[in-house]
C-alpha cells in the first residue's frame, strides 16, 4: 500500500507523540482556572497578543493555551471538559497518538497564524479593530473541531447527552450539526477578527475532512477490543513451555538451562538440570 506524507512522518517521528494529550489540555485549563481565581489581572500577560509577542514577549505563543473555556457555571464547565476529554481520548484511540497530536498542534498553530494575520491587517490599515486579540483566542474552537472530527468519523454513533438533567441518547452527527450551526452563528455575529480566529481554529478540521472524508475508521469499541485481543496474544506468547517443578526456573528466565521429565515420578513432572537427579520422586499412592 502506498504511504501518504502523514504515514511517513508517523514512521519517523511517531515515537515522540504525546500520549493522552487531552489530559494535558485539561491540566492546562486547571492552571488557568486557578490563575483566574487568584489573580485575574495576571491573565493579560498570558494571552496571545501579537503586538506584545513582536515586542519580545514570546512566552505568549505558548501560555495562551491555559485560557479555559469561559463559563459562569462551574458544574457545566466541568461536564463539558469531561465531555471534550472523552471525545479526545476516543479520537486518539482511533487515529493513534501521533495523528491526534498532529491534529491538535496544527489547530494551535493555525490559531496563532490567524491571530497574527488579524494583527497585520489591522497594522496595515485594513479597518480591522485588533485591540485585545488575546482575549478572543483560546482553545475553545479547537475543542469544537475535535467534536466535529468525531461526528464526521462516526456520525451514527450514539452518546448520552445531559439535557434538562435527563440523559438522552443522541447520534453524534446531530450534535455535530448543532455545533456547526453554533459556529456559523458566532462567525456571523462577531467582527472580522473573530471570523479570522474561528476560521483559523477550524482549518485542521477542514483539512482532515477533505483528506479523510472517504476513509473508514474502526470504532473506539473495536479499537479497544483489538487492543485487548493483542494483549491476550502477547500474554499467551509469554507462557513458557518448560518449568522446573522445584525452583520454578523456565526457559525464559534461564535460557541456558536444560529441562527433563523424570521417568520415575508419577505424572508429568519436569525439572531443571540442578534438580533432575536430586529431587524426591513423586509417587501417587
Amino acid at each position: 500500500m502506498k504511504q501518504n506524507f502523514l504515514d511517513k512522518l508517523e514512521r519517523k517521528f511517531g515515537k515522540y507523540a504525546i500520549q493522552n494529550l487531552s489530559l494535558y489540555l485539561i491540566i492546562c485549563y486547571a492552571f488557568g482556572y486557578i490563575i483566574q481565581m487568584i489573580n485575574p489581572n495576571f491573565f493579560y500577560y498570558l494571552t496571545l497578543e501579537p503586538a506584545q509577542v513582536l515586542r519580545g514577549e514570546v512566552w505568549r505563543l505558548f501560555t495562551w493555551v491555559v485560557m479555559p473555556p469561559s463559563s459562569s457555571n462551574l458544574i457545566f464547565t466541568l461536564l463539558m471538559l469531561y465531555f471534550y476529554y472523552s471525545i479526545g481520548n476516543n479520537m486518539e484511540r482511533v487515529w493513534g497518538s501521533f495523528r491526534f497530536n498532529v491534529y491538535i498542534f496544527s489547530g494551535l498553530l493555525f490559531t496563532i497564524l490567524g491571530a497574527f494575520l488579524a494583527y497585520l491587517l489591522y497594522y496595515f490599515g485594513y479597518g480591522i479593530n485588533a485591540v485585545g486579540i488575546g482575549s478572543m483566542v483560546s482553545t475553545y474552537y479547537i475543542n469544537m473541531s475535535v467534536l466535529l472530527a468525531y461526528a464526521a468519523t462516526f456520525p451514527n454513533m450514539k452518546i448520552m447527552m445531559i439535557l434538562f438533567i435527563f440523559p438522552i441518547p443522541m447520534k453524534v452527527k446531530w450534535l455535530g450539526i448543532l455545533y456547526a450551526f453554533i459556529l456559523a452563528m458566532e462567525a456571523v455575529s462577531t467582527g472580522m477578527v473573530g471570523k479570522i480566529i474561528i476560521l483559523a481554529s477550524l482549518l485542521n478540521f477542514i483539512t482532515f475532512y477533505l483528506v479523510s472524508r472517504n476513509k473508514r475508521y474502526a470504532s473506539p469499541r473495536q479499537v479497544y477490543e483489538r487492543k485487548v485481543q493483542q494483549a491476550e496474544v502477547k500474554k499467551m506468547q509469554k507462557i513458557t513451555r518448560h518449568k522446573c517443578a522445584i525452583c520454578g526456573k523456565t526457559e525464559a528466565s534461564h535460557p541456558d538451562a536444560e529441562f527433563r521429565f523424570c521417568s520415575k515420578c508419577d505424572g508429568n513432572y519436569e525439572y531443571c538440570q540442578d534438580h533432575l537427579f536430586t529431587h524426591e520422586h513423586v509417587k501417587i499412592q
